[in-house]
């Protein structure tokens, strides 16, 4: 065992960058922070702490060493290495704040965090709100691991996952191929609108076959559904199957509800521990209870992913997914009404490949009339296809041309 952790310890080392960046300036005026780098980094994410009241800025693929203590315009700045990747800057407030804004320079060699001032509730809802996260524009953004040294692995397959379904398109494996999940299914209805009673899985398997059909014209990708008919699978056999089929993307369909009628617009959600707002947190827990029929959970035999290594694997995963999401919301806005702040975070189970990036799309809200108006309509459903299909074929593009 002691021989088997030393290995362990010496290749998570060894994928460490040899020389990371460092922090040249921090300020906190005008109502904001600003953290200048002199290269680029990986990430970065914002969160609060109370008790005492305090903001704290992770970043990833840096170092803060050399971080000295100071004041700025809202408390006292200090910062220090976290981990061996990532460097903490921590706020000392002098009164509530929320953060407003997160956002990297277009160059990567800057991030910045807006500021405003908060009452005393306001600051605690901003702690429930969790990290949320920002990165670099791809091509400003730090590699996970230094140039000329990789480690990979060979990652377990599922040990089960049904029939694999059809793949769409041309018999071409050097098409992309894309994996579209339509939430729920079965004895599983999902939300119910109270316009009509349309059903969540009825909604989501009609847009999922016209998102096929239109990646299928377009000739730019092969698809796979992970049902095509009125059936239930359990949440770790919908991503166990775009595993199995080496997916270069998964796209979980889905329709939300709320109590609010007024509630509307889409939504893309990936992958993080720690929703991004509340709403998110709730959505994440209300869909993972699916695989619970009386008492018993269906998806929880067997854990396909035991590695530690995996987790540095899942890293780059979620970051490619991250940046899908952002170009599925703006492109989506073309066609659809798209939630202002559209790409949030959640810990979906459908979204744990640690190979496969993944996004979970909430087309819109069963309970608000306009949308579910427009999202069981024929030309409602082609419009959220249009804006998937046109998504995916940037994505794919941008990537071929970064080999």
């Amino acid at each position: 065992m002691a021989a088997m952790a030393a290995l362990i310890l010496s290749l998570l080392f060894a994928m460490l960058p040899a020389q990371a960046s460092r922090i040249t300036e921090v300020r906190a005026e005008d109502g904001r922070l600003v953290v200048h780098f002199d290269d680029k980094v990986a990430g970065a994410s914002v969160f609060g702490l109370d008790g005492p009241d305090r903001l704290a800025v992770d970043i990833d693929g840096i170092s803060a060493s050399d971080l000295a203590e100071s004041d700025g315009a809202f408390g006292r700045l200090r910062g220090g290495q976290f981990d061996a990747d990532t460097a903490r800057i921590v706020l000392d407030l002098d009164r509530p704040l929320r953060v407003s804004g997160l956002r990297f320079a277009a160059d990567g060699l800057s991030l910045t965090v807006d500021l405003a001032s908060a009452s005393a509730a306001e600051f605690a809802r901003e702690l429930g709100r969790g990290r949320r996260s920002a990165l670099p524009p791809m091509l400003a953004r730090a590699a996970p691991r230094p140039a000329g040294y990789s480690v990979s692995m060979k990652l377990p397959r599922p040990r089960s996952s049904g029939n694999l379904p059809k793949i769409y398109g041309r018999d071409d494996p050097r098409l992309p191929l894309v994996v579209i999940d339509p939430g729920h299914g079965g004895h599983d209805p999902g939300a119910i609108s109270p316009f009509g009673g349309e059903r969540e899985k009825d909604v989501t398997l009609a847009i999922a076959k016209a998102v096929r059909d239109e990646l299928v014209a377009s000739g730019q990708a092969r698809v796979a559904l992970t049902r095509d008919t009125d059936s239930f699978i359990v949440l770790q056999n919908r991503y166990a199957i775009a595993r199995k089929l080496d997916a270069d993307l998964f796209i979980s369909i889905h329709a939300d509800s709320a109590e609010n009628e007024a509630a509307n617009g889409a939504t893309v959600y990936t992958l993080s521990e720690v929703g991004s707002d509340r709403e998110a947190q709730r959505l994440a827990a209300r869909e993972n209870k699916v695989d619970i029929i009386n008492g018993v959970n269906l998806g929880a035999a067997g854990d396909d992913l035991s590695s530690i290594l995996i987790d540095l694997t899942q890293r780059e995963t979620m970051n490619v997914s991250s940046d899908f999401a952002q170009l599925l919301a703006r492109e989506a806005k073309e066609n659809m009404r798209v939630k202002a702040n559209a790409h949030r975070f959640a810990s979906f189970v459908v979204l744990k490949a640690p190979d496969t990036p993944s996004v979970l799309f909430e087309t819109g809200y069963l309970t608000n009339a306009e949308d579910v108006a427009f999202l069981v309509s024929s030309a409602g459903q082609r419009k959220v296809a249009e804006g998937i299909s046109s998504a995916v074929q940037v994505h794919f593009a941008k990537k071929l041309a970064m080999r």
